[in-house]
């Protein structure tokens, strides 16, 4: 499944690309789509799942879905 990380700092959506990548899920940085918001203005576009353990930079994760995005999880402080 195709899903999109946002994050609160550039760093974390760094490290979680790095992260996605060393389980075996292609991913990529790239500007935060606009039907999202993002405190950083960059996310993570990776094919994979919800992490079973989910990084304290990540704001919200998103499953893409025909034109629009299903919420997977927020933080709750968001």
């Amino acid at each position: 499944m195709t899903c999109i990380a946002t994050f609160y700092s550039h760093f974390g959506a760094i490290r979680f690309k790095k992260t996605c990548e060393g389980m075996g899920w292609p991913a990529r940085l790239m500007p935060v789509p606009r039907n999202l918001s993002s405190s950083c203005g960059t996310c993570v576009r990776y094919e994979g799942e919800c992490p079973a353990v989910i990084p304290e930079e990540v704001e919200q994760i998103a499953v893409l879905e025909g034109e629009g995005y299903r919420p997977l999880y927020r933080a709750e402080n968001s």
